[in-house]
């Protein structure tokens, strides 16, 4: 596990403008916005060559509640390599406002030479050898279908759905990628994986105190690594990073609700799609809401278009009982709003182009795993699941941030798999407002 913090340098073209270090530009800014005499006058109080002192007055009120000082320090861009997929997951989910990106599943190694160690996971050091086993088969299991599938596209390029006239390169990617992503649910949730993220300091200093106030050992490693990198740019904010009474309590119930929940619902059968789609459209009295669902939309050309009053303004929940990892790695993605999962294994997803039967062994060593984890509670069992591992999972947002995800995961280029997921959602959701059909572009997700 690596982590780099990256400085933010300014082009050519800004050669001329003011050039500040993250707290120091939170201190001018906190100044600012209690002066009218503007920023040339406020910088010309400040001294560059030693403005620790200025810095200090202003950034104390943090510790007094002045939080949102903290989130004037500009994106502090960070690298961070070599991670669990699982802790890859919390990482997203617990950073709800950052911007980043995760390595995709189609350009990270696959091997079990690619997984953290034992020690380094905190994984019982007696079921270390039969967790190491079921990962090595879960690769050879990938690898035998990915190559499968690979052939099988080549004997027969229609099941790629690539449009007539595409470029012999292109076609060779699609296939790939039609093999990969179907095979990858057999990839396991420890394998490494990297992430890049971009976030104000109070962000990161919250994210770094709930990392170090999880059970597991792997988020505690990676909040000291962040800490010390982040301190470099942001030291008196990552003061406040540390673990905390109310996030370690948090961290622990909804732990033994993971617990409770994975133990009554521990299976490897595939689970049927459930969907559950809530709105709530209701208004203040006082603040009435007459736009049309139609109204609403008509005026978008795409999915970056406006959308009126009457969708901004009312919240939306939905949830699907049996989403895989697989696809709920990039679901988490979507910064708007809340995503939650208990991250269990109440079923195991493989598509249709995989015969069940070739995975009984695997599955039965991977349930046993499990069960065995789960039943001593022990903070590694995430490590046991794979990307066809399903589990509940719950968003909850407004309802223009839902249409544009909806139109983003059905459209060209969307994994089949998510599509079939937010098509479904969708659908539900003009169940209700039917006006609004026409307006919103469901694709067809494939070629990928």
């Amino acid at each position: 596990m690596n982590v780099t913090g990256i400085a933010l340098a300014p082009p050519p073209s800004a050669a001329e403008q003011p050039k500040l270090y993250p707290e120091l530009l939170a201190s001018v800014l906190a100044r600012y916005s209690r002066s009218n005499d503007g920023l040339p006058a406020i910088l010309e109080k400040v001294d560059l060559r030693d403005p620790d002192a200025s810095v200090d007055r202003i950034l104390k009120f943090v510790d007094y509640g002045h939080a949102s000082i903290g989130g004037l320090t500009g994106g502090l861009a960070v690298a961070i390599d070599d991670v669990s997929m699982w802790l890859a997951y919390k990482l997203f989910e617990i950073a709800q406002m950052a911007d980043g990106q995760e390595s995709s599943t189609r350009y990270i190694t696959m091997a079990a030479d690619n997984i953290p160690s034992a020690e380094a996971l905190g994984f019982p050091e007696d079921l270390a050898p039969a967790w190491q086993e079921l990962l090595a088969l879960s690769f050879r299991l990938y690898e035998q279908e990915s190559a499968r599938l690979d052939e099988k596209a080549q004997k027969d390029p229609s099941v790629i759905r690539a449009p007539e006239g595409t470029k012999p390169a292109v076609l060779k990617r699609l296939r790939k990628n039609y093999a990969l992503d179907r095979a990858r649910y057999f990839i396991p949730l420890a394998t490494r994986t990297n992430v890049g993220l971009v976030m104000t300091a109070r962000m990161w200093a919250e994210t770094v105190k709930h990392l170090d106030s999880l059970p597991q050992k792997e988020a505690r490693s990676l909040a000291a690594l962040l800490r010390t990198e982040l301190e470099k740019t942001a030291p008196r904010l990552m003061r406040h990073s540390f673990r905390e009474e109310s996030y370690v309590a948090q961290a622990e119930e909804d732990f033994h609700y993971s617990l409770n929940l994975g133990l009554a619902q521990l299976s490897t059968d595939q689970r049927e799609d459930q969907i559950w789609v809530k709105v709530d459209d209701q208004c203040p009295p006082f603040l009435p809401e007459d736009q049309s669902p139609g109204d609403a939309l008509r005026f978008r050309q795409n999915r970056y278009g406006r959308v009126g009053r009457k969708f901004r303004r009312a919240p939306i929940s939905f949830a699907w009982n049996n989403m895989a990892l697989a696809e709920m790695r990039d679901l988490n993605r979507h910064r708007t709003g809340h995503r939650f999962t208990p991250m269990i294994q109440n079923g195991f997803y493989l598509p249709p182009e995989v015969d069940r039967t070739i995975a009984t062994e695997f599955l039965a060593k991977q349930e046993a795993l499990l069960r065995e984890l789960l039943q001593r509670q022990s903070a590694a069992y995430p490590y046991a699941l794979m990307l066809g591992s399903q589990s509940p999972f719950e968003h909850v947002t407004t309802v223009d941030k839902f249409i544009y995800e909806a139109e983003l995961r059905t459209g060209m280029g969307a994994h089949f798999r998510y599509a079939e997921h937010l098509s479904a959602a969708l659908h539900q959701f003009l169940d209700r407002y039917p006006e609004a059909r026409p307006h919103i572009e469901e694709g067809t997700a494939e070629p990928e």
